[in-house]
């Protein structure tokens, strides 16, 4: 990736990734927007997690490390932004909202337009990127061997039921041993870590738009309005919102225009 003889502050650029494809651990000299034309694709940041429809995008600042992988198949647009040039300023990984403007803009901006015509359609770009105000969804690693075991277990099958008692027989640990292990290594209960281990689960079958009764059965929930209540107080929105082109839940206006970013 490089700037030589382009003159926009945004380069662009498409890329296919079959599902099931990761980049490693990477950073980018300048801010990336992560956005799929078509697709799911989802983003590790240190512990948290993002899932991306193409309604969703995430700015990456420049200089953090990230993973991009695709969730199905995906049709990723390479869009980075020159911090020399770019209004944005947010220095943390934001969620964007695309609505059909942006969608638009971006697909014309890969298009490769005259200078004249980048120029503006940048601008425009830079003014309508619309925040979203969702957290990300952690799910840190115990250290403790044994909770180590647990981990894999559930993460195999986020329906599991089974509770830490019974999950300790399976590693040779007590209940007792475990739930600390969880507090001192994850920096949370055990409860709390296994839900955020099932709504993780649950973003990549959102984003296939299956029935929220189906999603919460699959990652262990009784029933549909027990795992919206889960997700809203973990992401802050409930996840219809969190898919939404729509439903932009904050505009920062502390940060004028806006920013852009990609894996």
């Amino acid at each position: 990736m490089s700037w030589d003889g382009h003159a926009g502050a945004m380069l662009l650029g498409e890329l296919r990734l079959p599902a099931g494809a990761w980049y490693p651990w990477h950073e980018h000299p300048v801010h990336q927007l992560v956005w799929a034309a078509a697709g799911v694709v989802a983003v590790g940041i240190g512990e948290a997690h993002w899932v991306l429809p193409p309604t969703r995008a995430l700015w990456v600042p420049a200089g953090v490390p990230h993973r991009t992988g695709a969730v199905a198949n995906a049709e990723l647009r390479g869009v980075y932004a020159d911090p020399q040039r770019c209004p944005v300023t947010w220095a943390q990984p934001r969620i964007v909202a695309v609505g059909p403007l942006l969608r638009e803009l971006l697909e014309y901006l890969t298009g490769n337009p005259a200078q004249a015509a980048r120029e503006r359609a940048e601008a425009v770009v830079f003014d309508v990127l619309e925040p979203v105000d969702v957290a990300p969804i952690v799910v840190p690693s115990p250290e403790d061997p044994r909770a180590r075991d647990v981990e894999a277990m559930v993460l195999a099958d986020p329906a599991d039921r089974r509770g830490l008692a019974e999950l300790g027989r399976a590693v040779g640990a007590s209940e007792r041993t475990l739930a600390r292990a969880f507090v001192r290594d994850c920096r949370m209960t055990f409860g709390t870590w296994r839900t955020q281990v099932r709504l993780r689960a649950s973003l990549p079958l959102l984003a296939e738009g299956l029935p929220m009764t189906t999603v919460a059965h699959r990652v262990g929930y009784a029933t549909a309005s027990a795992f919206v209540a889960a997700f809203r107080r973990a992401v802050g929105v409930p996840p219809g919102a969190y898919f939404t082109a729509a439903t932009v839940i904050a505009k920062t206006a502390a940060t004028s225009p806006r920013s852009i970013a990609r894996s």
